[in-house]
Order: C-alpha cells, then sequence, then structure tokens
C-alpha cells in the first residue's frame, strides 16, 4: 500500500492548468478574463473562468482517455487536472495510488465554517468516478475521446456517465467560491477511480483512508430526471437504493469433434438455445414500498403532464394489484406502454443480461464445451437468489450437458456459499433515509431547477460505488442531474453516447442550488 501523494505544485500547474489555457481563452478571450476577475477581494480564490464553464469542463474531462475492462483505468493525469483547479480555489488536495500504476482516487475538501451558535453538520461528500467503460471505436460515428458538439449535444465516453454530472458538480462548487462563500460543514469531491468494476475503487479507500472520506451523506451518481413526449422534465428520481448484482455462468458440454462432421448435440448450439430460453424468461414483479411511491409519482406525473392516459391507468393498476399474477400481467403492460421500458422493466423485476460469450479454438474442431456469462440484477425486498436460480434452471429443463452457477467474474467475491449469503442479505437492505437535509436541499434544487418536475425517492436499476457508506449507516443519494429521454439513456455504455449541452448547463444550475443550501 501506497500513501497519499502529493504532487507539486509547479507540476500541477504545468500539467493542469496549460491544458485548460486553450479553453479559457476560447470561452471568455483575455476581457471575459479581466472582468471575471475584477472585484474580487484578495482573499477570494482566483477561479478561471474557464472552470465554471460546464460545458469546457465536461470536454476537458472527456478527452482523458480514463477507460478500461475491469483492470482499472489511468487516472493520474486526470487527477491532476482536477487537482490545478481545487487547490487554486483553496481546497485540500490528496492523490492517493492505488497498487496499480498511475490509478489513483483524488479527494479534495473545502473546510466548513460552522453556524453560528450550532455544532457543524458533518461533512456532505460528492462521490463521482472518473473511470469509464471501454469503448468498441468502430461503431461509433465520432472519436469517442474527442468530445465532439453536434446539433446541440456533447458527445463521448463518459458524456453521460458520469463525467457530465462531474463537471456540472465541480462547476458549481468552484462557483459558489468564486463568488466568496463558505459553506457550513466539510464539502468533499472524491473522484473514485475504479467504479467501473476495477479492483481499487470506494471499497478499497475505506479500508485503507476511512477518516479522510467520513461523511454524513453522500451525492453521488444514479437518479434520472425523465422528460414527457413534449420534451420538458416530468419526474425526478433521487435515488435511495441501488439494484445488486452478480454473475452468473452458463455451461454447455457437447461432443467434441471434426468440423466436418457437425452433430446434434454441439456445445455451442445448445449454449444458444438455452440463452434463447433465458431471454425469453421473465422474473415476477416485484413493487417494494420504495418502486410503489416511485410508481405512484410516475402515474401522476404523466396524468398532470398530458401523457399517456393508457399508462397512466396501467400505472394505476399495478399499485392496485392484490397478487402475484396480477402484479405480473399488470407490471408487463406497464413496460409495454412506458417510454422508458427497459429502464422500467428494470425496476420492476430482477433482470438477467448476457454479456459475454466464449466457445471455440479452431476453425475445424467442434468445441466440447461452451460458456456463456450472464449479468443478474436484483431488486430489493424481490424473490431470493436460490429461487430464482432455481427458477432459471427450470426454464433450462432436465439437460444434463447444461450447468448454471454462479460466475467467478462477477462483483461479490468468495466462496459460491459466501457470495449467495452476501447476496440474500443485501435483499434485505433498507432504502436511505430522506429525512436528512440533505436530501431536502436536493429536492428543493430539483423543483426550483425545473418548475412542475415530480420529485420522489427511487431505485437505481443499476449499481455505484456508494456501498462502503451505506454499509455504515450514512445516507447515500443518487442523481443524473441532466434531463434526459430514452434514447440517451439507452447510450449509457454503449455507442455514441452522448447529453445535451442545454441539460448539462441546467445540470450545473441545478448543483449549484443544491450547494447554495449549505453557504454560511
Amino acid at each position: 500500500m501506497t500513501g497519499p501523494r502529493r504532487v507539486p505544485r509547479r507540476a500541477v500547474l504545468r500539467a493542469g492548468v496549460a491544458g485548460s489555457a486553450g479553453l479559457l481563452g476560447t470561452a471568455l478571450g483575455a476581457g471575459g478574463l479581466a472582468a471575471g476577475l475584477a472585484g474580487c477581494s484578495k482573499d477570494t480564490p482566483v477561479v478561471a473562468p474557464a472552470d465554471l464553464d460546464v460545458l469546457a469542463v465536461a470536454r476537458q474531462m472527456i478527452r482523458f482517455d480514463t477507460s478500461h475492462n475491469g483492470e482499472g483505468g489511468i487516472t493520474l493525469p486526470y487527477a491532476r487536472m482536477l487537482q490545478a483547479k481545487f487547490e487554486a480555489a483553496g481546497a485540500a488536495v490528496d492523490i492517493i495510488s492505488t497498487p496499480n500504476p498511475d490509478n489513483v482516487h483524488l479527494i479534495a475538501r473545502f473546510t466548513g465554517a460552522g453556524r453560528a451558535g450550532a455544532a457543524p453538520p458533518r461533512p456532505v461528500l460528492f462521490l463521482g468516478h472518473s473511470d469509464v467503460v471501454s469503448v468498441e471505436r468502430d461503431r461509433w460515428s465520432v472519436d469517442p475521446f474527442g468530445a465532439e458538439v453536434k446539433d446541440g449535444w456533447l458527445y463521448g465516453r463518459g458524456s453521460l456517465d458520469m463525467k457530465g454530472t462531474d463537471a456540472a458538480v465541480v462547476t458549481a462548487l468552484l462557483r459558489h467560491v468564486s463568488e466568496g462563500a463558505r459553506f457550513d460543514r466539510d464539502v468533499i469531491y472524491l473522484s473514485d477511480c475504479d467504479e467501473e468494476a476495477g479492483p481499487s475503487g470506494t471499497r478499497w479507500l475505506a479500508e485503507h483512508y476511512w477518516p479522510k472520506i467520513d461523511a454524513g451523506a453522500v451525492i453521488t451518481e444514479g437518479g434520472w430526471i425523465l422528460t414527457g413526449a413534449d420534451g420538458r422534465p416530468m419526474l425526478a428520481a433521487v435515488t435511495v437504493q441501488d439494484k445488486s448484482a452478480i454473475g452468473l455462468d452458463l455451461v454447455a458440454r457437447g461432443t467434441a469433434t471434426h468440423s466436418s462432421k457437425p452433430m446434434p448435440d454441439s456445445a455451442i448450439v445448445r449454449m444458444d438455445r438455452a440463452v434463447s430460453r433465458l431471454a425469453d424468461h421473465q422474473a415476477p414483479v416485484t413493487l417494494s414500498p420504495l418502486g410503489r411511491g416511485y410508481f405512484g409519482a410516475l402515474a401522476v406525473a404523466v396524468e398532470q403532464g398530458g401523457g399517456d392516459p393508457n399508462l397512466a391507468t396501467a400505472l394505476r393498476g399495478l399499485l392496485a394489484a392484490t397478487d402475484q399474477d396480477a402484479l405480473n400481467r399488470a407490471g408487463d403492460l406497464v413496460v409495454s406502454l412506458s417510454p422508458y421500458p427497459w429502464l422500467h422493466n428494470a425496476l420492476l423485476r430482477h433482470t438477467v443480461t448476457q454479456v459475454i460469450q466464449q466457445a471455440g479454438y479452431r476453425t475445424n474442431v467442434a468445441p466440447g464445451s461452451a460458456t456463456a456469462t450472464m449479468n443478474l440484477r436484483l431488486v430489493p425486498g424481490g424473490p431470493s437468489v436460490a429461487s430464482t436460480l432455481a427458477q432459471m434452471r427450470g426454464v433450462l429443463g432436465d439437460d444434463p450437458q447444461l450447468s448454471l452457477g454462479l460466475s467467478a467474474r462477477g462483483p461479490v467475491r468468495g466462496t459460491p456459499e459466501q457470495q449467495l449469503a452476501s447476496l440474500e442479505k443485501h435483499l434485505g437492505d433498507q432504502p436511505s433515509s430522506i429525512d436528512t437535509d440533505v436530501y431536502r436541499a436536493v429536492d428543493a434544487a430539483l423543483r426550483a431547477t425545473y418548475p412542475g418536475v415530480a420529485v420522489t425517492p427511487g431505485l437505481f436499476e443499476a449499481g455505484t460505488s456508494g456501498g462502503p457508506w451505506r454499509e455504515r449507516g450514512i445516507p447515500v443519494y443518487g442523481l443524473y442531474p441532466y434531463p434526459v429521454d430514452n434514447d440517451t439513456i439507452t447510450r449509457m455504455h454503449g455507442t455514441d453516447e452522448r447529453v445535451r449541452v442545454d441539460a448539462l448547463r441546467s445540470a450545473s444550475e441545478l448543483m449549484y442550488r443544491v450547494f447554495a443550501a449549505m453557504r454560511v
């Protein structure tokens, strides 16, 4: 284990500020810079105007290729860029090395001033991540790390997940600091280097450096601001709980033979047919109290926003269902009518997605085995993992040449028994409390930024790095602060990932309002 690394100030300025110079000049020019600095007292940190421009900062972030396939990204240059911004604004910054070379976390802390006559609230921590998933470059229409702006959209890996959100938070926070603001508590910005299934993420960081990231509440990625048919925000979910995930391996076996003689018990064909059966299988609908609140808010948003009346009726039917068969039918109807079908299907039930397929090694050999690795995502409060696996095995039938079990590729480590015990435990986890000043600040900021939007706590269909805080009883709230449509959500981790420029700007305004609630 290596300790926190403080990069020399001159080196930081050469590496980080130089990278901002072109953006700064383009954004405001020399006159704009002078105007931006005018009126600042000598005690007010000097924040470069380009560091207040959410589009400029998002583009700068995207141009760092921090992608990886699970081995951890190269994040040190990215961290140095952030260090230059935060130290110029007066924050204390730590760059913490992980066991992988140039794979680092960054922690920036603005010390709070407290409030007269009251003990300062516990710190608030914004949890971002610098790493992104890798890309299939040949499928992109633009350079995935070029941060191209086209027709009002910012394209690039991480534009949505989550460098766009990081940029909104950083620019909002620095805007307050540039105004000479002080906060009533410590404000911590953590840039996690291994959120995308890397080996040294926040769990590793919490194990080795917990005092640096201990907080009273955490804000991170998560809930979506959904738009209606008119393109305006209609529902904002602040996620207070994540689905958990596990990897499964489906293994098919057959006769290994010369490829000149195809045989009916081909391992690859057997696997493909089994995968198709599982793809057609749907787990039963789970409507927890958290899910009931979310879909109730969605019903109101659809009704008040002039949405599809058939969807509103289907949602009311879902909420009124009294047995499992009725729940399943109502859930299927909601998914079929929803403009966000894949999101809402994922919020209603356990889901299984095939992610990796491996078979064969020569063109003249029919292999004796084939493996499909799948990702099982679990709704808290839903059916047990054991019963879910039993149901899936029932779908596969009694073929002795097929086996389904836990995968070594999954995010949960340990023996199969330990993995199952951990997952069963998480199915009983409770959502973070919404009775906190931080949740109320996010709620109020959403309503002020997007008038008329319905705000509700909800479940995140994926996972975040918030586990170490949740496990210590610290509330974690998730939000992507920009309005999205179904096409935008679908591009997450996919081809031509993008976010609207005007949505980015409103996201920065939203986060500015969140931090404003903590000013003194």
